[in-house]
């Protein structure tokens, strides 16, 4: 596993790599983008899968759906990388 992506110091989303289970530990941003990532199931504490890593953005598995975020918000989520 990458060294930057280690279980015991959480990263942004933007640093976890394709195929790695991370769990949200901290949204870095103001309520209205904790209720918009609400609203696509995505919350603190929800464990979620890595599916992509694009230029400007990632998508993510979580409970049995995609969810495309943008560059601006994937660097705001605090991730905890799982091992699985």
């Amino acid at each position: 596993m990458d060294t930057a992506v280690s279980n015991d110091n959480p990263v942004t989303l933007d640093q976890v790599p394709a195929g790695v289970h991370a769990r949200i530990t901290r949204i870095q941003g103001d309520k209205g983008l904790a209720r918009r990532l609400l609203g696509l199931g995505l919350r603190v504490g929800s464990e979620i899968s890595v599916l992509q890593q694009r230029n400007r953005g990632v998508v993510v598995a979580n409970a049995g759906t995609r969810v495309a975020l943008g560059s601006s918000v994937a660097e705001k989520l605090l991730m905890q990388p799982l091992n699985r």
